[in-house]
């Protein structure tokens, strides 16, 4: 069936070959020039869809449908008409001369508005493939707030990867374009009675001025659809009441501490999700890359949206990157696309009107550490953390300053997890000796995109080096663990593990079936008496997400909450359903979408401090 279509194709061009090019129009030359570009579009198309299309067969159709076979004539027209202007000129039916253009002021602008739409177009275009392939699945609302966020401490990979990738394929790309809306030439077609001028001065800026449109058009169509782009629109347009009227303030919630209140270690596992699992186990891998994790999942309870053991939270707006996963956790809730633009970026404005988690323990008496191997300031970690708490922010520039590493040392995002593991150990003592309740909280980074950071004392058994990194972080995790699970804290303190979101290394995912619903890989061991009775059917088939863990870990501190809510979240020890329970994962992930009132006025910004009087209330 291809080759009927391409077969088809061929015909067309023959009888354009005929009209325009041929001096001779024989029975013979006909008859000579359809064969010819029947086999030769024919075969270039055929090489087009098995080698760069990555089309199985192109004799047996069977598993083809009528959309494909349409695709296959269009890409046959294609090349046909590629084919035929390359025998025009060869052939001299069409040849170049030079043209005699006008230079106005009018002619070069549009040479510069072709050249610079263009640019955009490209930019646009290769911005978001590399995009997608650095972070796989970003969305709207993720882009903007990062955006709005600190950046200073990334990766500084990731800015040389821009400069190689999108923004040398932007340059490369409109060079070669501006070559051509700068070139003085016309093309003349040589008929059998006279020649014409076919592509002139005009025409030509006319062409470049429409491909530069079409490429931005492209371009931005493309970017919007792939980082689904419309939701841009509910988060600044359609209002949604859904988070004010579900809100449950932890100011006015009636909390009640236990008289010894327990210690609280949270380890976020960056990247850390149930796909790492074999498929018995209900991951998608033929060997578990997490057994040690899963033998200390007999010790503790894992909350699953599944009926298997291990599962997790379901993946819903405002969660899936690690500063919203921090945000959800403390307060209950997804991070917003702000209002304003700078509402995430310093110490005193990051969700001045938040009541947290680090807020409650402060409130407590707990002392309290954030620890990452990174440079806090980036996405806000350090304000989120400072203003939410008063924790010491133990990151990269604080083991810089005190010591605990050389000031020129840098690995990965800032020290490796090796380090990180040993300096928790040194915190965690220091935070027990204050004989204060103390609240300890990290964040590892190894298994970060792209294909993680493979320590030195890392094994290696796998040919991917993803697989070692994640392998080696499980096992290194589980050994810290088993640390703390012989310390004489122990006894009175919570450890809980939770991955912050879905890996972004899309390499590794890529042949992944799409239906395969990934989730976050989450444990609480030694969580309260009260809570350790709990059924074992809250422990399945649940539909959560990040933010429900804030009452959760509350309660597995032995903390009483009045209604088993915070914010949006559930305590999913209780027997209360979660919002997605409630209204449905579907309507309830689409109403988070959607501008919140509610949030603009009273978590990203302080509901007490008084509004800036505008010209209108001065008159």
């Amino acid at each position: 069936m291809f080759i009927l279509c391409g077969t088809v194709a061929a015909l067309i061009i023959t009888a354009a070959e005929i009209f325009f090019f041929c001096r001779k129009r024989s029975f013979g030359t006909i008859l000579h020039s359809a064969i010819r570009n029947v086999f030769v579009i024919n075969l270039i198309s055929i090489a087009l869809l098995k080698y760069v299309f990555k089309y199985q067969h192109f004799l047996d159709t069977s598993a083809y449908d009528a959309e494909n076979f349409l695709k296959y004539f269009a890409l046959s027209v294609v090349v046909g008409i590629v084919w035929l202007l390359l025998f025009a000129f060869v052939n001299r039916f069409l040849t170049f001369e030079d043209g005699k253009r006008k230079k106005t002021h009018g002619t070069r602008f549009i040479k510069i508005l072709s050249c610079f739409l263009f640019m955009l177009g490209c930019a646009a275009f290769f911005g978001t493939i590399w995009g997608k392939d650095s972070f796989g699945d970003v969305t709207a609302d993720q882009l903007i707030i990062n955006l709005f966020s600190p950046t200073s401490g990334a990766d500084p990979g990731v800015y040389l990867d821009v400069f190689e990738r999108p923004v040398f394929q932007t340059m490369l790309c409109t060079a070669v374009f501006s070559l051509f809306v700068y070139a003085d030439f016309s093309i003349v077609y040589h008929g059998i009675r006279k020649k014409i001028t076919v592509f002139n001065d005009l025409f030509h800026r006319i062409v470049s001025l429409i491909l530069s449109i079409a490429m931005l058009a492209g371009g931005l169509a493309y970017g919007i659809h792939e980082f689904d782009l419309k939701a841009l629109y509910n988060a600044y347009v359609a209002d949604s009441d859904f988070i004010g009227d579900n809100f449950a303030d932890p100011r006015d919630t009636k909390i009640v501490f236990p008289k010894e209140k327990r210690n609280i270690i949270h380890i976020y596992l960056e990247s850390m999700e149930n796909s790492y699992l074999s498929e018995d186990l209900g991951g998608y891998m033929e060997q578990n890359l997490i057994p040690d994790l899963v033998d200390l999942a007999k010790e503790g309870y894992v909350f699953s949206n599944t009926d298997r053991k291990f599962g997790g939270p379901l993946q819903g707006t405002g969660t899936q990157w690690s500063v919203a996963s921090m945000v959800n956790m403390m307060t209950g809730l997804p991070m917003k696309v702000p209002a304003e633009p700078n509402a995430y970026g310093s110490a005193d404005n990051f969700l001045p009107g938040a009541y947290t988690f680090g807020d409650m323990l402060r409130d407590q008496g707990y002392e309290q550490t954030i620890m990452l191997g990174a440079d806090s300031t980036f996405g806000g970690v350090k304000y989120l953390y400072q203003l939410h708490g008063g924790y010491t922010v133990f990151d990269y520039n604080y083991a810089k300053e005190n010591g605990f590493i050389p000031q020129d040392y840098k690995q990965w995002w800032g020290f490796e997890d090796d380090k990180l593991y040993e300096f928790a150990k040194e915190e965690i003592t220091r935070l027990y000796n204050t004989g204060k309740p103390f609240n300890f909280t990290m964040e590892t980074a190894d298994t970060h995109r792209p294909h993680g950071y493979l320590s030195k004392n890392a094994p290696t058994p796998y040919s991917d080096q993803y697989a070692n990194v994640i392998a080696y972080s499980s096992s290194e995790t589980v050994k810290f663990v088993r640390w703390i699970q012989q310390q004489p804290f122990y006894e009175n303190t919570t450890v809980v593990l939770i991955g912050d979101h879905l890996s972004m290394d899309t390499d590794f995912f890529e042949d992944f079936d799409p239906n395969y619903l990934r989730t976050q890989f989450n444990l609480i061991l030694n969580p309260a008496p009260n809570v350790s009775n709990t059924p074992a059917e809250r422990f399945k088939n649940r539909q959560y997400s990040n933010f429900d863990m804030f009452p959760t870990i509350l309660a597995s501190m032995g903390v009483e909450i009045k209604g088993n809510r915070l914010g949006i979240g559930t305590n999913l020890f209780s027997d209360e359903p979660t919002v997605y329970e409630e209204y449905g994962f579907d309507f309830v992930n689409n109403e988070l979408e959607k501008k919140s009132d509610f949030m603009n006025n009273n978590i990203l910004v302080d509901p007490n401090e008084p509004k800036e009087e505008t010209s209108a209330d001065q008159t």
